[in-house]
């Protein structure tokens, strides 16, 4: 379809763009670019960029023989950490002794692989394919690293036979994630002063054994270990409480971090914990546990059968392997609705350390032409 596009240019420009606190002007990029190529784009109720080929519209789309879905976001972590291009990856010797070696394979910067060059590669593919019996949609969401409002409004308003999510997976085929969100654990009891603290109930006390509970829950009240993503996990990691040094406090607060396995859900896990965790506290004394921003989505757990046509065809189209991706994703709104994967060049971490989110965040430019090549040959084949 395109003749205009230059995958590389692209990449340089969305990683140079600043993307960090607000998306209007990566918004505007993508934008363009598409119209440069002859694609009519439309911004959803949210703000999301969202455009169909192989159907005369969005609506088209729906009734196509076969609708897949080319997913990733434009937001970005902070702070921005600008544009460079190398050799060798951040960590290791350049080979010719020097830091910049000015034309190499590795992309630096924020969002190199998380996620524009994965956007780079969707966008390949999607400008390079010409649907006969289907439609292709890419749909780009405005706030995953934050509330993931747009993923989840994407996946309730456009119907897919099958998503593929850009991020950085290695060039891996990853057909699973665990759930995560966020919420708290709220012990009260009564205030009093220091000098006589049996004649209050102290929350800070309380909240001892409280921690303990919560290491115990998996085992006694959790779901079963998934066959693919193993146990979940439930961390602790902030304790807040007391308002003077003199004064028993009458409040604790225990911030949680929840990575879950299927079938659990965000709805039903704050109940099933509170009811564990209550056998841990005296009688006279008050608990509740609650999500925050409970009226932002959270992405819940998701597993798509490795068997399913969508998985194969990209595994071999690819040569990655088959496996549970590390992270939280938007693909768990997807997969509610149908089949869906996450895939995409460079990795969170690798031998060195943190990759992407990193002052290191880096992608080979091989990489991100192999992911669009992949992309679009799967599409060829299943469209």
């Amino acid at each position: 379809m395109s003749s205009t596009y230059d995958i590389a240019a692209f990449h340089r420009r969305a990683v140079e763009t600043d993307s960090t606190e607000s998306v209007v002007e990566m918004r505007d990029v993508l934008v363009e670019t598409l119209e440069s190529a002859g694609v009519d784009p439309t911004l959803d109720d949210v703000g999301n960029v969202v455009a169909t080929v192989g159907a005369a519209d969005h609506e088209a789309a729906a009734s196509a023989d076969t609708h897949l879905v080319l997913n990733t976001h434009i937001d970005t972590v902070p702070p921005h950490v600008p544009y460079e291009r190398r050799t060798e990856r951040p960590g290791d010797e350049a080979v010719d002794g020097s830091e910049d070696a000015g034309e190499g394979d590795v992309v630096c910067g924020r969002g190199s692989c998380d996620a524009k060059g994965p956007l780079a590669a969707l966008l390949d593919a999607f400008l390079t394919v010409d649907p006969h019996d289907g439609a292709v949609t890419l749909a780009v969401s405005i706030d995953e690293e934050t509330t993931q409002t747009g993923g989840a409004h994407l996946a309730e308003t456009i119907d897919a036979d099958g998503v593929i999510v850009g991020e950085p997976t290695g060039l891996d085929v990853c057909t699973a994630a665990k759930g995560q969100f966020e919420g708290t654990v709220t012990i009260r009891g009564e205030s009093a002063h220091a000098a006589d603290p049996g004649s209050g109930m102290n929350a800070i006390r309380a909240a001892a054994p409280i921690l303990q509970a919560m290491e115990s829950y998996d085992e006694r009240e959790g779901p079963d270990d998934h066959e693919t993503l193993g146990r979940p996990i439930l961390t602790p990691s902030m304790v807040e409480g007391g308002e003077a040094t003199n004064q028993v406090p009458a409040e604790c607060t225990i911030t949680f971090d929840r990575r879950s396995v299927p079938p659990e859900t965000s709805a039903e896990f704050c109940a099933d914990l509170e009811d564990h965790l209550r056998e841990w506290l005296p009688a006279s004394m008050g608990l509740d546990v609650s999500l925050i921003r409970p009226d932002t989505p959270f992405p819940e757990a998701f597993a798509t059968d490795p068997d399913a046509e969508l998985v194969r065809t990209l595994q071999a189209a690819s040569g990655g392997a088959v496996r549970p991706f590390e992270a939280a994703t938007e693909a768990s709104y997807f997969a509610q609705h149908g089949p869906t994967v996450v895939f995409g060049p460079g990795v969170l971490t690798d031998d060195v350390g943190a990759v992407a989110h990193s002052k290191r965040e880096y992608v080979r430019l091989s990489d991100v032409r192999t992911a669009a090549r992949a992309v679009r040959e799967t599409v060829e084949r299943l469209v």
